[in-house]
């Protein structure tokens, strides 16, 4: 292909890159070292023949003025990064000049409010990828041998947790699992407890988003490995079958090979979906026990008086570099693959 008609070819898919992925996060990363104009403060005297009262309103002209002539807000540079709503660089390095034990010193960092958010984010990422994809896997394996008409109402059955978009589905389970719901009330008979409830303890909390997640995210995994499947040479099945392999040796041996490539796309796809759970959070009402990065975001843009751009857009910065970090593993690992391939 001649040069010209290659960059002729690329340069839409450049330029929309360019407008919609690189711009706003050059703007998020801007923002992010800029800070809330503090509020313009005025005190007046309030006399009345009982005597005066001295009272302090917020000056609306004169903040308003200040926010027109800067409106990204006041610089701050890296102070937002490490404020104690996110690095806690002071709070960290007291914590850890204190003679605490390892337990005390994890459990005080976990407490403040981006370690907790970081905590939960990648258990979760951690625990609901790997059981999606093995999950997946498995239902995959066994609608691959349903024949005749039922594997098309097995194959609807088994994609409906990901056609229910993430906050009704976590809104449905939240009402089920309430102490008036059918596993809420069902769990307080079985243990003979009226005041167990699932969304009491945090523990339990995180089992249930966990649960949540790896339920919705297991369909996705299903489709792409169930479409892989339907690729396998039969040939190597048969030859296998031929010299005597068990179903498991089939599978180990010649499935899960073919499969390998597929793997690492369905894993780096989850890996950033999960990294980035919002939703469930939102429909169980889950935050008094379970924060995640995404969730700060939205509390910085929603849940305060004024909106924390600044915060909201530290802890995106943050939450891309942490998407980066867990994706590098398996993007190495496959740029090596594809070079011993290549030679």
């Amino acid at each position: 292909m001649r040069h010209r008609d290659f960059a002729a070819f690329m340069w839409p898919t450049v330029l929309a890159m360019l407008l919609f992925i690189a711009l706003p996060i050059v703007s998020v990363a801007i923002q992010s070292l800029y800070v809330e104009h503090d509020q313009v403060l005025v005190t007046a005297e309030n006399c009345t023949p009982f005597g005066c009262v001295q009272s302090t309103r917020v000056d609306t002209a004169a903040t308003a003025a200040i926010r027109a002539e800067e409106p990204l807000g006041r610089f701050n540079g890296l102070g937002t990064y490490l404020n104690r709503a996110h690095l806690a660089t002071d709070e960290v390095a007291a914590i850890l000049s204190e003679n605490s034990g390892f337990g005390d010193v994890v459990s005080r960092i976990m407490n403040l409010p981006f370690y907790k958010a970081l905590a939960f984010t990648l258990l979760y990422t951690f625990l609901v990828t790997p059981l999606s994809m093995i999950f997946g896997f498995a239902v995959a394996l066994g609608v691959n041998r349903i024949t005749g008409w039922l594997k098309g109402a097995v194959i609807f059955v088994s994609l409906l947790p990901y056609i229910v978009t993430p906050l009704l589905g976590s809104l449905i389970l939240f009402w089920m699992i309430n102490s008036d719901g059918i596993i809420g009330a069902s769990l307080q008979v079985l243990f003979n407890d009226p005041q167990l409830s699932l969304r009491a303890s945090p523990v339990l909390t995180w089992v249930t988003l966990i649960v949540y997640g790896t339920w919705h995210m297991t369909p996705f995994a299903f489709v792409v490995f169930y479409a892989g499947l339907q690729t396998l040479p039969q040939d190597t099945l048969e030859s296998a079958m031929i010299d005597g392999a068990s179903r498991w040796e089939r599978i180990r041996y010649v499935v899960i090979p073919h499969l390998a490539p597929l793997a690492t796309f369905v894993g780096l796809v989850l890996l950033m979906d999960n990294f980035r759970v919002f939703e469930p959070i939102i429909g169980f009402s889950a935050e008094a026990h379970a924060t995640s990065l995404s969730w700060l975001i939205y509390n910085d843009l929603t849940g305060q008086v004024n909106q924390l751009f600044g915060s909201a857009a530290a802890t995106s910065i943050l939450t891309m570099l942490g998407v980066i970090i867990l994706l590098l593993p398996v993007l190495i690992r496959t740029r090596r693959e594809f070079k011993r391939k290549a030679h």
